[in-house]
């Protein structure tokens, strides 16, 4: 399966209440193929990735952006600032307690996102 994140990023998030099972390992490696700047978290049910941005109102501006992706796709990551600068974000599908094609989209959209990261 070929999955590239310019199609991931043009696609809606699917409602899930849960009832299927999340990705298998070999469905995970090949979406992380698509959004290369996101790693499985080492329980294998999230993906993450991590910036240092320019400042804390980068930081704001940059959750602020997602939020509205976020919104749209009623599809919400976990976001973290630690050190003023230090961000972090994680995506599962809780209703499923790992990860679906849905994680994915989200990540491919916020990967499109610009943000001044500090150099």
């Amino acid at each position: 399966m070929s999955i590239h994140a310019r199609d991931l990023a043009t696609r809606r998030c699917k409602p899930c209440e849960g009832g299927v099972l999340p990705l298998s390992a070999d469905q995970v490696h090949d979406y992380l193929k698509a959004v290369p700047n996101w790693h499985l978290s080492e329980d294998g049910r999230r993906i993450r990735r991590e910036w240092r941005v320019l400042d804390f109102l980068t930081a704001l501006d940059f959750f602020q952006r997602i939020a509205v992706i976020a919104e749209e796709q009623d599809h919400h990551p976990d976001l973290h600032l630690v050190g003023y600068r230090n961000v972090l974000i994680e995506i599962w599908t809780h209703a499923l307690g790992g990860l679906s094609e849905n994680d994915f989209i989200l990540a491919a959209q916020i990967d499109t996102l610009p943000v001044t990261l500090k150099t």
